[in-house]
Parts: C-alpha cells; structure tokens; sequence
C-alpha cells in the first residue's frame, strides 16, 4: 500500500473520464498520488459496465479529500464529461486544472511539467504535445500516427491557431481560462471537444505553451475512438471557424 501524504490542500486537479477503465484505473490514481507534487483527482465515470466506478469508491477512504467521484447515469461523450468537471473544478479552490486519459497514454509524471509551464512559465494553458517536438507516439500504427499529425496540421490550416497538437487531450487549464470560456457554449462531444476548448482560449487572447510529451498507445482496455468522432472533427472545425466570424470572443 502507498504512503499517504499527510498534505490534502492542493491548488491542483486532475480530471480523468472514464468508461470501463477497470484495467488502468486503480494503478492510475494510485502513480497521481505518488508524485512529489500534490495533486487531487476527479474521476468523471459514464456508468462504467465494468464497475470502473466501484473501484475509484473503494480508494476514496485511502485517499480521503483527494480522490473525487463524479458519476454520471450513461455515456454522454467525453466534451461532456470534461464540462461537467470543469464545473465542478470551478465550485472549489483549484487554480490549475489538468485534462488526462486513465490508459497511462499520458504520463503522469508529466502533470508536472504542464504545471510548471502554468505556475512557473507564464502559461494559460500548457498541451502535452505529441508534435511540437518531431513525432512522439510509440505502439501506434502508421495510419493512425498520419491520421492524429494531419489532423492537427488540418486545423491550423483551417483555423488558425497555433499549436501543433491542437487534438491533444493532455492539458492543464489555469482557472482564468475556464472562467473566461463560456462552458455552456462548447458544442462538441468527442474529441473535437479539445480542438475547441483550445480554438476558444487562442481567441480570447490566453496564452498556450506547448510541452512535449511522449504518447504511448495502451496496453490494457479499448480504445474510444471511432469515424463517428473523426467525422465530427473533420466538419465541426469548419463550422467553428466559420461560426467566430460572426461572434465576440472578448
């Protein structure tokens, strides 16, 4: 059993989504709470099959004002679940707001880095960035590493916006951002939820640093992705393009 830090005030949050994460979920919360740093953690569960849900439960008493649980009765997409946390982040004290998936794709040793970049460098938003830094992405097939890299260079052409990893899903938001956004307008639910999220933030004038990761593909669970979401992206970027000619982002 780890250690528990006798420290439960923390200035920052990470926010994991989960569904049917059994696999990742235990090993993941318990490496976020062996960093020197102190983080809480907010695991948004879509009513997990799998009972993902019941083994966060079960860790609460072990990491008691730290480990957090919001449940949700069905799968509603992961732009949903990340405004619901947002919301949630937004009722208490957190300065520094942390995106990450549960399959250890994201290093957690890596929330630190993003939050130096925020807390130390200047940053509004820092992105774990795949491609600010050549290709970092190890186990994934060439298709898909072609797919993830042009869609990011497809959304700068489209947009504007200057990250290289506009589809990343690793970030840390410093609270202003999330104040500024009006959370009840983002539009999408998969994962052109990122490219909004950061499209919104670049237009409200916020600075982004980018900070390179390495990605790793999981090796347990399934992953979420599908054509339903790609075609989202793909079309949705288009829109919200088009749509900021017409509104105010101050």
């Amino acid at each position: 059993m780890l250690k528990l830090k006798k420290e439960t005030v923390s200035d920052s949050l990470v926010i994991i989504p989960t569904y049917n994460e059994k696999e990742n979920i235990e090993k993941i919360i318990h490496k976020v709470f062996s960093l020197k740093k102190d983080f809480h953690v907010l695991i948004v569960d879509d009513n997990s099959p799998d009972g993902t849900a019941n083994i966060v439960a079960s860790l609460q008493s072990q990491y008691a004002d730290r480990l957090f649980l919001l449940n949700r009765t069905e799968k509603q997409g992961l732009g949903t679940a990340y405004i619901a946390a947002f919301n949630w982040a937004l009722g208490h004290s957190y300065q520094f707001i942390f995106e990450m998936d549960a399959d250890f794709s994201h290093n957690p040793e890596d929330l630190v880095h993003l939050y130096a970049a925020c807390a130390h460098d200047g940053a509004d938003l820092s992105v774990g960035s795949r491609y600010c830094n050549g290709v970092n992405v190890v186990n994934w097939p060439m298709n898909r590493i072609l797919l993830s890299y042009f869609a990011s260079k497809y959304v700068r052409f489209i947009t504007g916006l200057k990250v290289q990893d506009s589809t990343a899903g690793f970030v840390c938001y410093t609270r202003k951002v999330l104040e500024k956004i009006d959370l009840s307008q983002i539009k999408f639910r998969g994962y052109a939820f990122q490219i909004e999220m950061k499209f919104k933030a670049w237009k409200h004038g916020f600075s982004i640093i980018e900070v390179p990761i390495i990605f790793t593909e999981r090796k347990e669970g399934s992953s979420k992705m599908s054509k339903k979401i790609i075609g989202e992206a793909v079309f949705g970027v288009i829109h919200m393009k088009i749509a900021s000619w017409f509104t105010s982002s101050k």
